[in-house]
């Protein structure tokens, strides 16, 4: 018979086991703690998570995530399998499963069905656990659609680029910087262009194959695209593969790609454009106009002045010949051809200046009518035969203030322009008419001024002309005329007369339909009277004025102190500035007028009267020149008061000048 145990031994023996239990507890704790934390991050994860038997796919659990990614309640996945979801064939997710059995950890890329039936890429990285004594693949799902798209978009991207690189219609190349564009891919295009075999030059570079004439250029080449990231324009000689050489224009840029970049060259072959570049000839012809228009300017200038003064010396004898001659007698006949002669010289001159734009403009008030009228004959010959050349003046039209010569070239630049828009045969036609201007049409048309204007009108029939070549119409240059055909300073300088007198222009024309172009001018109403045709050769009142006459051509000197003296004048004639200031002081009676050439040695014509106005301060002043100078002139117009005679002029022409001058009161001549 066991002994009872005493009171002591149950105590310590109760002590023991609440000491063993409160172990237990700790012990206990930490796993609760731990299993709890677990349950908690797979519940509240992010990431879609599930825990699969791999032995026969069942979804053990799914997390909230889970839930919300697939569309099935946690209990509906509780029931399903994972070959339900992948859509992978049943038995291809089962060797799948297979492997995961083997492995503690593994990844995985599939194609879940959602409820909705929709599919979706995901990554899916398991790791096999234990839970109570099984083996359990904890699953974590990433949704990668986006990603596989792009990976998707980007395969289509690089097909395309092959596709488009292959097929494309002018040669090109690529070569990564992986390998430092030693390995060259080229297309189709450049194959055909410089005559390689595919297996001749496919993975070489172009130095391998003798591509550059200059090895070099192509060192520069990507030298270039190096620095600034692209090449534009690099323009080099290569060799086709039978060994000619071509010009190229390369033009290169890079292409990142995943770890490298690819330099891609497009080679265009522009030896073709060398040999008729046409727009290098339309910048050469630009310039051959300039620098003739400029070499004409100077030669119309020096040579006019010195030309004009024999001229004048010519038609200044002739004339006074012609007057001590009886009209019957043969020497009257033979002086007449020499001032005919003479005359057409002196035409040809001021034909040269007006060329040149250094013909002294003045303006005058015209009767727009007479004057174009007077044209006609020489409009007809400039258009040619088989064009008709049709005048409609318009009724009662007011004068305008223009110089005639402006006129003429208006209208001969006009129908010019107006014949080589015409094939063959046609019409053109020159009108007149008045015209109004208010302020709503100055909104629909830019530069229009309101007011009261004289029209006039050139039509043509020809082949009209775009909205885009109206809108360069007046750009100096700008022409649509064959090379050697036009300047493209004619409409230019159309423009630059008309601004010049305060009007407008407006140019209507469709292709096919012809060209209008209206030139509207200021009509001057404030000068009474009606304009003249030319200067009248009426008879004039002789003189007895005292006249100063200076002029360094010494027979132009001397045959125009002749003609003033005829006129009853007395001339005190001297051959330079210096001279005549000499006589002015020297002469003890008045000096009336200072008929003094504008360009001279030591002192132009200008600064000659005004030293001569400290000696006679009512000096009348008359200029006479061969051409257009800044010494009376701004741009070809006079200076407003300033009294000229243009060289070479008649006996008659003289006089009614010198008459002029002298009569006008004293001040309305300006120096």
């Amino acid at each position: 018979m066991r002994d009872k145990p005493t009171y002591e031994a149950l105590e310590r023996r109760v002590r023991e086991l609440e000491i063993s239990n409160f172990e237990l507890k700790r012990a206990v704790e930490p796993l609760r703690e731990s299993e709890a934390l677990f349950r908690n991050l797979f519940e509240r994860h992010a990431a879609v998570q599930l825990f699969i038997d791999p032995h026969n796919g069942n979804m053990i659990d799914a997390n909230g995530a889970a839930e919300e990614f697939y569309g099935w309640t946690r209990e509906q996945l509780q029931q399903m399998r994972i070959q339900e979801i992948n859509i992978l064939p049943p038995e291809e997710v089962t060797l799948e499963m297979e492997k995961a059995r083997t492995k503690q950890r593994i990844y995985f890329e599939f194609q879940h069905r959602l409820a909705d039936g929709s599919i979706r890429d995901v990554e899916v990285f398991s790791s096999k656990i234990q839970v109570k004594g099984k083996d359990l693949l904890h699953s974590i799902i990433h949704d990668i659609t986006a990603r596989k798209q792009a990976e998707r978009t980007l395969r289509e991207s690089e097909q395309s680029f092959s596709q488009l690189f292959e097929s494309a219609p002018v040669p090109m190349a690529y070569a990564s910087d992986v390998d430092g564009y030693k390995k060259t891919t080229w297309n189709k295009a450049w194959y055909h262009t410089f005559g390689y075999a595919r297996e001749q030059a496919e993975g070489k570079s172009g130095n391998d194959i003798g591509l550059w004439v200059n090895p070099s250029d192509r060192s520069r080449f990507i030298e270039t695209a190096n620095r600034q990231n692209y090449v534009t324009d690099f323009e080099a000689p290569l060799r086709r593969r039978d060994g000619a050489v071509r010009e190229c224009s390369i033009f290169g840029r890079f292409i990142d790609k995943t770890g490298h970049r690819l330099l891609m060259a497009v080679y265009l072959d522009i030896t073709n454009r060398r040999r008729v570049d046409r727009e290098r000839e339309k910048l050469q012809a630009q310039l051959s106009q300039a620098q003739k228009m400029e070499s004409v300017g100077r030669l119309a200038g020096g040579v006019a002045h010195d030309f004009n003064n024999m001229l004048g010396a010519i038609l200044g004898y002739t004339e006074l010949g012609m007057l001590g001659v009886s009209p019957t007698d043969p020497t009257y006949g033979t002086l007449t051809d020499i001032q005919k002669a003479a005359q057409q010289s002196a035409n040809l001159t001021r034909q040269l200046l007006a060329f040149a734009r250094k013909q002294t403009v003045a303006p005058q008030l015209l009767d727009l009518n007479v004057t174009v009228e007077g044209m006609l004959k020489m409009l007809r010959r400039l258009i040619g035969e088989d064009i008709d050349l049709e005048w409609l003046p318009g009724k009662d039209l007011d004068p305008v203030r223009m110089d005639p010569s402006q006129i003429e070239q208006l209208l001969a630049n006009l129908c010019v322009n107006a014949r080589d828009a015409i094939h063959d045969t046609g019409k053109i036609t020159v009108e007149t008419g008045a015209a109004t201007v208010d302020e709503k049409d100055c909104i629909a048309h830019v530069g229009m001024v309101p007011g009261e204007y004289v029209l006039l009108a050139v039509k043509d029939n020809g082949c009209g002309m775009d909205a885009e070549t109206r809108t360069h119409l007046f750009e100096p240059f700008f022409t649509t005329k064959e090379v050697g055909k036009g300047t493209g300073l004619g409409l230019a300088t159309v423009y630059g007369m008309v601004k010049q007198n305060n009007g407008f222009i407006e140019v209507h024309s469709e292709p096919g339909r012809g060209t209008t172009v209206d030139i509207y001018l200021p009509r001057n109403t404030a000068e009474t009277g009606r304009a003249t045709k030319t200067d009248a050769a009426q008879p004039t009142a002789r003189g007895h004025e005292t006249i100063l006459l200076v002029e360094d051509e010494p027979m132009l000197l001397d045959i125009t102190t002749k003609m003033l003296e005829r006129q009853g004048y007395t001339v005190r004639d001297a051959a330079t500035p210096g001279e005549a200031i000499r006589l002015a002081r020297e002469h003890a009676g008045e000096i009336h007028l200072v008929m003094t050439d504008v360009v001279m040695p030591e002192m132009n014509g200008r600064d000659l009267a005004k030293n001569l106005l400290s000696l006679y301060p009512d000096l009348k002043r008359l200029f006479m020149s061969g051409y257009t100078a800044d010494v009376i002139a701004h741009h070809g117009v006079l200076d407003e008061g300033v009294q000229f005679i243009q060289k070479p002029f008649s006996v008659q022409t003289l006089a009614v000048k010198v008459r002029e001058v002298l009569d006008e009161p004293i001040g309305a001549t300006r120096e």
